[in-house]
């Protein structure tokens, strides 16, 4: 087990916790209703926590979207997982693209549970350029290559 230092930055902020004891998340909640903006591809809307955490060194935080997004709300997280790197000290956002005109569904508002923050540990990598790599049954194989 490792502690998670978490700083609240707003006084609505939610400290994150698990919804059971087998949760792999803390689900994290909004303060306010989200800040939308459109870009070419449509409405994004984010989504402040007000809160900032203390990752230790050698983990990473994900942000995921809760199991329930796909059947409550017309939301994908825009950059499909977030990752909150262990020397971010920041207010933790979760932008959403919000395909709600076409499918419809939940808006979040203000105290809603947005999104899950699971923390994952990520070994130092020590890159080495070859010419060659090794062999593998599967190889090259690409997309479907192993089956449907």
């Amino acid at each position: 087990m490792i502690d998670l230092k978490i700083k609240k930055l707003h006084e609505d902020a939610v400290i994150p916790k698990a919804a059971t004891e087998g949760s792999a998340g803390l689900d994290l909640t909004c303060i306010e209703d989200g800040v939308a903006l459109i870009d070419a591809c449509g409405p994004v809307i984010t989504f402040k926590t007000g809160l900032a955490i203390n990752i230790p060194e050698g983990y990473a935080g994900l942000l995921i979207p809760r199991s329930s997004i796909a059947v409550k709300t017309s939301y994908v997280l825009s950059n499909s997982v977030g990752v909150l790197d262990s020397d971010y000290r920041g207010e933790i956002t979760a932008k959403f693209r919000d395909f709600n005109e076409f499918y419809g569904g939940k808006i979040y508002k203000k105290g809603d549970r947005i999104c899950q923050l699971v923390i994952v540990p990520v070994p130092k990598v020590n890159v080495i350029e070859v010419e060659e790599l090794d062999d593998t049954e599967r190889g090259e194989g690409s997309y479907g290559s192993t089956g449907d």
